[in-house]
């Protein structure tokens, strides 16, 4: 499987006004180029009585492809740094559109920094920023005497409980990072005097939730 590496759960939304002017941040992941034009094209029609529709995007695991955009803002003040708070938080294979309805009240080119730089960051907030990393799907067999104390120790491990089944014994099917694996079954193997045995399911990247929490204050 490729490497881990951060993109966007989800397109979404958000926006917030400055002196007047309405600026709305979009984000989605794509995979390729094309995507990216196909979600700008999109906001673009969306958004056609717009002052401007600027973007930034950077496809490829290894950041490849980074295009952006001014849109008819002066040169520097929008698509460089939104590419940079792209660049920041690391994110790939994401295109983000800051879309503006000028109010009538120059920011100046400072101002313009800020607001796109916001524009972008509360985009990909909305968007949420999760780590693709290399995971294990783990079928856990624990017998019953013993269950109540494996359910309490699986809240704090480093895994997410996807299914539980009441059996002859309780069958639970955790999702595990292939790095935290032999972690967590260590910690049951010595909690249930291994008693509790497992078996390795399918190998999948899984969009972990980002583990910083990044500010979008301007």
């Amino acid at each position: 499987m490729p490497g881990d590496y951060k993109t966007l759960k989800q397109a979404a939304s958000d926006e917030f006004i400055v002196n007047k002017s309405r600026f709305i941040g979009y984000a989605s992941p794509c995979e390729t180029e094309e995507e990216a034009l196909a979600f700008l094209k999109s906001i673009r029609e969306k958004h056609k009585d717009a002052t401007h529709n600027c973007y930034a995007y950077v496809i490829g695991q290894n950041a490849g492809i980074m295009r952006y955009n001014d849109d008819g803002e002066p040169g520097g003040t929008a698509g460089m740094p939104m590419m940079e708070v792209i660049k920041a938080r690391g994110v790939v294979n994401c295109c983000v559109v800051v879309t503006r309805y000028f109010g009538g009240i120059l920011l100046g080119a400072g101002g313009l920094v800020r607001a796109y730089s916001h524009g972008c960051a509360i985009a990909l907030n909305a968007a949420q920023v999760v780590r693709m990393e290399e995971s294990q799907k783990i079928l856990l067999d624990v017998p019953y005497p013993l269950w109540d104390r494996v359910n309490h120790a699986l809240k704090s491990l480093p895994q997410i409980t996807e299914e539980t089944n009441f059996g002859a014994s309780v069958e639970a099917t955790l999702l595990i990072r292939k790095k935290d694996v032999d972690f967590v079954t260590q910690k049951l193997t010595a909690l249930t005097d291994a008693k509790a045995e497992w078996l390795e399911l399918d190998e999948l990247h899984y969009p972990w939730p980002e583990e910083e929490n990044p500010s979008s204050e301007p």
